[in-house]
């Protein structure tokens, strides 16, 4: 058996709130596994002003549930990850691309990742060409094949880590190791804890 590949075209569905032609920032903000985009800018709702909040939904879309009455999406898995790395970073590129054709002039980016979407953000900034301000990496860690290296890239860019106190799935230590990573990369952060 040969494994073999070919690219093909993707529709790809994101929602807004707000709009690009009026904020002075933009905000693409990743879900984590298991949720769809709708949903997760939920949360958002009402931060608006100023501001367009953009949430991307991942490729990959599956039942959550036995009886299929709920749909969630993510962002890669393990089977395939390069290509499903790279699809995403293309991706998240041409949707800020899309963005900044309407866009105010001098509109600053910042992306927040949640769970899932916090490595999704991490690989994307690192490996795509978008440049951002802030990344916010929220109840989620770096992945570990950035090194060093790929992390100088960031050091433009200020990095906020934000993790409960109490969390199970990503303890407050992973958080902490993540930001030495950083620090010895050159790259400010900080970490923001809450209970």
């Amino acid at each position: 058996m040969e494994e073999r590949f070919i690219r093909v075209t993707r529709t790809a569905r994101y929602h807004v709130l707000g709009r690009t032609e009026a904020a002075r920032e933009i905000w693409i903000v990743l879900h984590g596994y298991g949720q769809l985009a709708r949903y997760f800018l939920n949360a958002f709702d009402g931060l608006e002003e100023g501001r367009c909040i953009v949430a991307p939904e991942g490729l990959s879309r599956f039942y959550i549930d036995e009886q299929h009455a709920r749909v969630g999406s993510t962002w890669m898995t393990r089977e395939d990850r390069l290509h499903e790395i790279e699809d995403q970073i293309g991706y998240l590129d041409a949707l800020v691309a899309e963005l900044s054709r309407t866009a105010m002039p001098g509109a600053t980016l910042r992306v927040l990742g949640f769970s899932q979407g916090v490595a999704t953000a991490a690989r994307w900034l690192t490996g795509g060409s978008t440049k951002a301000t802030d990344l916010i990496c929220w109840a989620g860690t770096l992945p570990p094949e950035l090194d060093r290296n790929a992390l100088t890239a960031w050091r433009n860019m200020h990095v906020h880590f934000v993790a409960g106190e109490k969390d199970d799935l990503v303890p407050v230590e992973e958080m902490r190791s993540a930001s030495v990573r950083l620090d010895q990369a050159g790259v400010t952060n900080t970490l923001h804890l809450f209970c």
